[in-house]
């Protein structure tokens, strides 16, 4: 399935639902924003229902409150942005892409073998 790329406010929601891995309220939403992110309950609202209207979320009636319910995988949507851009930055070269991670110092010894220890597994 091809979902929307999403803007960086939407996500920084879905990223805080797909952590929750459980049903949400907005004001729980609310309570992981970054504290230096100061977004009124309107703003919250107003991204919560256009994740709704894209299809990220369902949103369910818990008493007197909405629940907001992922139904996107956070790997399936990772995945195909990744996918785009890979494709988009670096022409699908996955040696371009590493390669502009290493020679902006971006990668660590660590990472490196562990990059290494990925490959051999494929």
């Amino acid at each position: 399935m091809k979902y929307k790329s999403l803007p960086n406010s939407e996500l920084e929601l879905m990223m805080i639902l797909w952590k929750a891995k459980k049903p949400m309220t907005r004001t729980e939403i609310e309570e992981q924003l970054p504290k230096k992110r100061h977004l009124s309950k309107t703003t919250v609202l107003s991204f919560l229902s256009r994740l709704e209207e894209k299809g990220f979320v369902r949103v369910e009636k818990e008493g007197r409150s909405n629940c907001y319910i992922p139904l996107v995988k956070e790997e399936d949507y990772l995945k195909q942005e990744s996918g785009s851009i890979l494709k988009r930055l670096y022409g699908s070269s996955v040696r371009k892409f590493v390669a502009a991670l290493y020679d902006g110092d971006g990668l660590s010894k660590e990472q490196i073998e562990e990059l290494k220890d990925y490959l051999d597994s494929l």
